[in-house]
């Protein structure tokens, strides 16, 4: 098996593009070794980036496992601090800083936030997630993946041992969202390996004995968080300023403060307010032709009933995803057909979202692991949960309209995650340090960069242009609450005010937003801050180049250096 991180080491390194100094190999040697002790101690991402050595093993979460992988942590970044980085060429140069943030952060999650004393969320890459690995995909033969889902099940009991033995005093959101989580996972045990036991039959005698205590372990997990966690569970879900500003700056690794985002957050709040209106105040015009000649409503209520016009057309839980895969076959043509930017040739497929992951985001992009590139992406998309009522359904539907699947798909498929996320695996470097670690902001402030490119550009006329809008304007609101709630103390009364005033959201996306402002921090600040740095970098760009600049040109170089924090691509192309 150590053959397999040789074939990485030739699949990403490759031939050098510069001429090498003596600190080069040196840190490559350090980048080397802290990748091996990552994918070791941490089996579950290992799995999720394609290295399989470690497909039947899970994180320990025990006081001796803690300790370890504090105590390696502590070792790489002393060893990182031996090497001369202003001697590093090359992509040397960004990765060392990336790593570097990388451990501060594994660091400070470890010593600082803990969220493995008040998160049970913080568990879920070694609870149903990890079998799903397994099955989701066919990197291996159906036998050999039975087999590793095996030896997870066997080691599920202890791991959920040392969860109950750790979790205390959790925030009562975190416990709602994991038991629901939980009962998703228990399905997810009795009858999701069944694909890969109807091809492996021979595995059914090992299969159900250790099928049954797992389940069991995880039905007694749920009765312990249901009867003995939930009733007492008062902990604060606030991360506080100090730890908010640690986190924020590992999360972005940007040159933006808190109250330089703030400040910027406000001041395009109400840019985009303003846009919002020029668009919406013709088709107001168009929908309304009987209100000729009448006084225009104050400008929240043109809005509003535009949105509310506009939300008439919409998909329901049955008709959703298929919506969706229509959708990816039309972006891709429109990007085609309006020379945006090069299109990958790698497999796109339109899944409905597990229940296990539901109750935090409505879709999400799961592109294959950086070291198993030529796998395909999943773009899923969740129905709403079966406990909803009918009025919530028809307002998360009326949020998702189909003009918003437009929005949405273009974020998360074409150009958006898929299209980026398939660029990136295709760079080349010394280490797999930007690889294995590519940067939120990037990513997350790409998508929202590529809804702007797509509705300039025409993509389902105003009607998607203003729903684009709507989105900038989410974008911006889940930077301001989400700092204004860990470091602020924002209340869900002024949060959802904000939401479903200025932001125009459906009462059930903003409580949704709200979940996860509390269930989550700093995540949600990525989307604003990436766009913001991605629009700076292309305004650069833009003036450097004038009337030479080539907006096919200029997208294919910023996706050709892997997804690094925004102001390193800023720094390697001069601007």
């Amino acid at each position: 098996m150590r053959l397999l991180l040789c074939a990485f080491a030739l699949l990403f390194g490759g031939p050098r593009a510069f001429a090498a100094s003596a600190a080069d190999p040196a840190f490559e040697a350090v980048a080397k070794a802290f990748i091996e002790d990552f994918l070791r101690l941490n089996p579950e991402e290992a799995t999720d980036l394609g290295d399989h050595r470690y497909d039947d093993r899970l994180r320990d979460y025990s006081a001796e496992g803690v300790s370890e992988r504090l105590a390696t942590w502590q070792k790489h970044l002393a060893a990182l601090d031996r090497v001369p980085s202003a001697q590093l060429t090359g992509a040397n140069r960004v990765d060392a800083r990336i790593m570097r943030v990388q451990l501060e952060a594994m660091l400070f999650e470890l010593t600082e936030e803990k969220p493995r004393e008040w998160n049970p969320l913080s568990y879920n890459a070694s609870l149903a997630n990890s079998l799903y690995q397994l099955t989701s995909r066919d990197f291996a033969p159906p036998e050999q993946r039975l087999r590793s889902a095996i030896a997870r099940l066997g080691a599920l009991p202890r791991v959920l041992a040392q969860i109950k033995a750790t979790l205390r005093n959790p925030p009562r959101v975190h416990i709602e969202t994991a038991i629901q989580q939980t009962v998703g996972g228990i399905n997810l045990v009795r009858t999701g390996l069944d694909p890969l036991l109807e091809k492996a039959p021979r595995l059914r005698e090992d299969l159900e004995p250790v099928q049954a205590k797992a389940i069991a372990a995880l039905e007694d997990y749920q009765r312990w968080l249901e009867q003995s966690v939930r009733p007492a569970a008062h902990g604060e879900f606030r991360l506080g300023a100090e730890r908010f500003r640690k986190k924020l700056r590992f999360a972005l690794d940007s040159d933006m403060s808190p109250e330089e985002i703030q400040e910027r957050a406000q001041r395009d709040l109400a840019r985009t307010t303003e846009a919002v209106y020029a668009t919406a105040l013709p088709l107001y015009r168009k929908y309304f032709p009987d209100r000729a000649g009448a006084p225009l409503p104050e400008r929240p209520a043109l809005i509003k009933a535009v949105f509310d016009r506009l939300a008439e057309q919409r998909a329901n839980d049955a008709t959703v995803v298929d919506r969706c895969k229509e959708l990816v076959t039309l972006a891709t043509d429109f990007v085609r057909q309006n020379n945006l930017v090069a299109l990958p040739d790698a497999p796109i497929k339109v899944i409905v979202l597990p229940e296990f992951q539901r109750g935090v985001a409505i879709a999400y992009c799961q592109p294959p692991g950086a070291l198993e590139p030529n796998e395909q992406t999943f773009f899923a998309v969740s129905p709403t949960p079966q406990d909803w009522t009918e009025a919530r359904r028809t307002s998360f539907f009326r949020e998702y309209n189909d003009y918003m699947l437009h929005d949405l798909t273009v974020h998360e498929a074409m150009p958006g995650h898929y299209l980026q996320l398939a660029h990136s695996n295709r760079f080349l470097a010394p280490t797999l340090i930007r690889a294995i670690f590519a940067s939120g902001t990037f990513v997350e402030g790409w998508a929202v960069y590529t809804e702007r490119v797509m509705a300039d550009a025409g993509f389902g006329g105003p009607e998607v242009k203003l729903q684009q809008l709507k989105m900038r304007l989410r974008a911006i609101i889940n930077a301001i609450i989400d700092q204004g709630v860990h470091m602020h103390g924002m209340g869900e009364k002024e949060a959802m005010a904000l939401m479903t005033g200025p932001g125009f959201q459906e009462e059930g996306e903003a409580a949704g937003k709200w979940r996860r402002v509390v269930q989550t921090s700093t995540q949600l600040s990525t989307y604003f801050v990436g766009a913001a740095e991605h629009d700076d970098l292309r305004a650069a760009a833009e003036k450097r180049e004038g009337a030479g600049f080539n907006l096919k040109k200029y997208h294919d170089t910023v996706l050709s250096f892997g997804s690094p924090p925004v102001k390193y691509v800023r720094a390697e192309m001069g601007l």
